[in-house]
Parts: structure tokens; C-alpha cells; sequence
């Protein structure tokens, strides 16, 4: 089985899930999001999020790809570019940290270490760029797939909450963490990211 990792660019775009690809819940705001997604622009808007950070900030994003099938990706960028996370209740995203955005991974290929080494692939980009951590707002209540990844699993790959709330805490990962973590957290990263969708979609909103 092979396997490699590719940065997220305009040209592979559309090797995302469908409903992801159209999918602006982080990219805009939430009055914003839903003008796009009402207008039928959401496609649009997500492109030139994706463009605009590539060239003012660079990569924000990984691909992983099983003998050139994509099965999985993960999205990250500094909270500068993420306008949702202003409307959290524990917002800002420390200055000194990423914005883990959201995760997937398809069925039928979790549990093999792709959450893993995307993770980590992630760590090792943002430790060039002299990035402490990644934080992430977890969903505390949550009950179904969603774009907001639930907050018990981000403890389980340790992940800290640095500001608590009964919906929605921001929690951090130390980045130099991530590459030393034992079998049992890799595990737990697999059942991250394939926690976010049971289908090959997420939702829109």
C-alpha cells in the first residue's frame, strides 16, 4: 500500500470530499458563510481563501493520498485567516499558535496511522515556521459530525484546555509533543480525525 502527503493547493482541491470543498464554515464569517452558501458561491469563496493564504502565509493544509485515492485531509492556519473562531466564546487563538480548523479521514482506512503521520507532518511544518502550537475549539457537547472536532478527543491526543466553557473550550497541543507521542496517542489521533464525518463529507454549516 502506497502512501504520500501532498501540501493542499487549488490544483487538488477538488480531491476533497465534495460537501468539504464547498464547505466555508471556518474560511468566512458566519454572516458571510451564509450569503455564499445561499448565493451558490461557496465553492468560489473557499478557493480564494485557499489562494489567498498560499501566497501571503503558505501551506495550510495536507492531503493524504492511499496508492492515489485521496482518503483524508487536514486544515490549519494562523487565526488571522480563520474569521469563524472570532465568533467562539473562547476566542483568540493564542498569537503564538495555529488554528487546528477540522480533520477527516475516509472510512475503511482509519486505524492505519494516517492520523498520525498527518499530525505530525503538520507538527514539523509549523516548527519551521517557528510556530509553538496548535490550538483547536472543541465541541464538549458533541453528538454528531460536524466541522468543529469534538473536545474529548482532542484531550485524548493531548491537547490541554487553556480556557474552559460548556460548549466550546479552546484547548492547545505543544508542538514539540507531537513527535515523541506513544502508540496509544497515535491511535487516538486516528479516531480524531475520523471521529469528524462518518461519510465523505462534512457539513456546510
Amino acid at each position: 500500500m502506497g502512501r504520500r502527503l501532498v501540501p493542499l493547493t487549488l490544483d487538488n482541491l477538488p480531491d476533497l470530499p465534495h460537501r468539504c470543498g464547498e464547505c466555508v464554515f471556518w474560511e468566512l464569517d458566519p454572516v458571510r458563510g451564509k450569503a455564499a452558501v445561499g448565493a451558490g458561491r461557496a465553492r468560489e469563496e473557499k478557493e480564494a481563501w485557499i489562494s489567498g493564504v498560499l501566497l501571503e502565509w503558505g501551506s495550510c493544509g495536507r492531503l493524504v493520498y492511499v496508492d492515489d485515492v485521496p482518503v483524508g485531509f487536514v486544515l490549519y492556519a494562523p487565526p488571522a485567516y480563520v474569521p469563524r473562531a472570532t465568533a467562539f466564546p473562547t476566542s483568540p487563538v493564542s498569537p503564538d499558535a495555529v488554528q487546528l480548523m477540522t480533520g477527516w479521514i475516509m472510512p475503511g482506512y482509519r486505524g492505519q496511522g494516517l492520523g498520525r503521520v498527518m499530525v505530525q507532518t503538520v507538527a514539523k511544518d509549523l516548527l519551521r515556521r517557528e510556530f509553538k502550537a496548535i490550538e483547536a475549539f472543541g465541541d464538549a457537547r458533541w453528538k454528531e459530525p460536524a466541522c468543529v472536532l469534538p473536545a474529548d478527543h482532542l484531550l485524548a491526543v493531548g491537547f490541554k484546555t487553556v480556557r474552559t466553557h460548556p460548549t466550546y473550550p479552546r484547548m492547545r497541543l505543544d508542538l514539540r509533543t507531537t513527535l515523541s507521542w506513544k502508540e496509544d496517542v497515535e491511535h487516538a489521533l486516528d479516531r480524531l480525525l475520523g471521529a469528524v464525518q462518518k461519510d465523505p463529507a462534512l457539513r456546510p454549516l
